[in-house]
């Protein structure tokens, strides 16, 4: 007598307080409450577990499930920060959190060279810039000659790898961006994943 039902208190997986996770982003409670309407929708897309799968992050990307692209399986893969197959809410917001207007550009500058180092080595060798180059004109439905973006990946390696090594460090790729603000753009949440930006202003 008296004892509530267990159930109606039951969280979904991976659920976090969004004044927690406000507390270490960028984000304010509010848009970390928003962030969740659209965490529920990707979430139950396909699967409807409750937590987001390769599949349904696809198609929030791309509006299409089966798009293979390389730069949806590389953001995926560093947003699962428990390597577990699936990004659970904390995951979610903290890692989107990178790509909010007023995170630190030094997040954003080692978030994006992660996303380049495609093989973990700790550098970035010509071929994984050539295959980004590839992913993000694929994701932005633009379509260059092969002469165009070689040119693209022959500028940008000899800029950044300034000590002739054959591959780019990140002290390197640090300097790059300092002389190339624009090789950041895809960090700005508007840039990187248009349809996650909220339709509605959050109110404090």
């Amino acid at each position: 007598m008296g004892c509530a039902s267990s159930k109606q208190f039951k969280r979904p997986p991976g659920y976090e307080e969004p004044a927690v996770l406000a507390a270490q982003t960028t984000f304010t409670v509010n848009e970390v409450e928003a962030l969740r309407e659209l965490y529920n929708k990707m979430s139950y897309s396909i699967i409807k577990d409750g937590l987001i799968h390769k599949e349904e992050f696809q198609l929030a990307l791309f509006r299409n499930s089966r798009k293979a692209n390389l730069f949806a399986d590389r953001v995926f893969d560093l947003f699962d920060l428990k390597r577990n197959g699936v990004i659970e809410f904390g995951e979610f917001v903290r890692s989107l959190s990178v790509f909010h207007p007023k995170a630190p550009k030094s997040e954003k500058t080692a978030f994006a060279f992660k996303l380049y180092d495609l093989r973990g080595t700790g550098y970035i060798e010509k071929e994984e810039l050539r295959e980004m180059v590839l992913a993000l004109l694929d994701e932005s439905d633009l379509h260059l000659s092969e002469c165009a973006v070689e040119a693209i990946v022959d500028n940008t390696f000899s800029q950044a790898d300034s000590n002739g090594d054959g591959r780019i460090d990140p002290e390197e790729w640090e300097e790059f961006v300092k002389a190339n603000p624009a090789s950041l753009r895809n960090m700005d949440i508007t840039m990187a994943f248009p349809s996650f930006v909220m339709h509605s202003e959050a109110h404090d």
